[in-house]
Formats: structure tokens, sequence, C-alpha cells
């Protein structure tokens, strides 16, 4: 793994997405490496402001209505796409989801790191608030400040390195598109072939849970409305 194909998948809330761009664009990152953000049918104000940001700051832009006309969301397609043109480029894939802004480190950290594990799968940043607790996802992690371990249960893709070896063993092709976990089950296919994935709370990185998708704060005010939105309305796909 000599570079890295850090990607970006939104859906308007530019806002926290340009946080997120930025702090990507500012990290002291020494690895060889492009920068992608997916835009997965925001408005077209918000894909006008994706593409003077785009210009402006110097990341590759990929707006997905260029690529196909299925709605969003199209997570899936952009997991498969990056998967695609990270094996093509001998990268690593890091995701840095929209909600997450990193710190300088947290890049070139994780690379590091993965390199250290030669069965490393998926290399994890912690998430935390803004007072530097951990957060959803990995709450419980709470306690384990300032490590690394092996994670047991699933490595979220908030902001998570996936290694080459790993992505030459798993075509993203065989995820089941009828089903939306796809960081769960991209994990357990990892242990299954006898990868580990590595959490590392020693690289904690800002997280807004769903900060870029408001209606998915759901999930904390109202449990019961969230679950019939997700179930009947088919809106946790990305």
């Amino acid at each position: 793994m000599e570079r890295l194909h850090i990607i970006t998948p939104v859906k308007d809330s530019i806002d926290f997405t340009l946080e997120t761009v930025k702090a990507v664009l500012s990290s002291e990152i020494k690895v060889p490496n492009i920068y992608t953000v997916y835009n997965d049918f925001s408005t077209p104000e918000n894909t006008a402001r994706l593409e003077q940001a785009s210009r402006e700051l110097g990341f590759r832009l990929v707006n997905l209505s260029d690529m196909t006309d299925h709605p969003s969301p199209n997570y899936l397609l952009v997991l498969q796409t990056a998967q695609r043109e990270a094996l093509a480029a001998g990268a690593g894939l890091l995701i840095v989801e929209s909600d997450v802004v990193v710190k300088k480190n947290t890049l070139q950290g994780l690379y590091e790191e993965a390199k250290l594990r030669p069965d490393c799968a998926i290399a994890a940043a912690v998430t935390t608030d803004e007072a530097g607790v951990i957060n959803y996802p990995y709450l419980h992690a709470r306690g384990r400040e300032n490590q690394i371990f092996p994670e047991k249960k699933h490595c979220s893709f908030c902001c998570s390195l996936l290694t080459p070896q790993f992505l030459s063993q798993y075509d993203f092709t065989q995820l089941d598109p009828t089903r939306n976990w796809y960081d769960v089950t991209i994990s357990h296919e990892a242990l299954k072939r006898g990868f580990r994935n590595y959490l590392f709370t020693i690289f904690p990185v800002l997280h807004r849970p769903h900060g870029s998708r408001p209606w998915k704060q759901l999930k904390y005010k109202n449990p019961l409305k969230y679950y019939w939105l997700k179930y009947t309305k088919g809106l946790d796909k990305i």
C-alpha cells in the first residue's frame, strides 16, 4: 500500500461537507493520495456549491447523476466504484463521511498503523463529540481511550481505511443491494477471511452523528418513528 484513495460521499448538507473537505485537505499527509467527493444527487444549488469548491480547493468531484439514473441513495455504487479505482492503483481506500472532521494526523496515522499490521482489513478512527468524549457508533469503546485493539464488533465507515490486501479478497459487487448496512457486512466478511479490523482510539475524530442527514437524528430523539421510516421508506441506505 503505497498510496491512498480518500472518498467522501455526500447528499446536500454542504456546510457540514465543506468542513469535512477542508479538514481532509489540510491533513498532514505524506503518502500520495487522491481525494474524491461523490455527490449523490444534491440539489442543483448545492451541486453548484460543490463544483465551485472543487475548483477552488482542488478536490475531485464526481456527480453521480453523470453515472446513473438511479435516485439517491447510491452508497453501494460509490463503494463499488471506489474499490475498483483503489485496486487499479494499488491504493488503500479511506472513507471519511460528511459528518466527520479529521485531525491533521488522522489520515497519515491510519495509513502508517495499517501498514504495520499485515492482518489489517479495516483501520478505523474512533469518533467523539466536540468535548472529546467517544460517541456513537463506538460507545462501547469508552474507557479504552488512547489504545489500539482488534474490534470484535463491526467497524463503522465514519473514518476508516480499507487495505488493498482485503479489498483484493472481497468484491463489493457481492454486497446485497437490498441490505444497507454495508459497513457491517464488509467488517464481517473481513473476519471470515482471517483478517482483523482495528479500532484506533489514539486517533479521535469529531463526529456529529448523521449531521449530514438531519432526519437520522430521529434515531436518538424518536426511535419508533425512525425505525418506521427506515423500514417503510427505505431511508437508511447512506
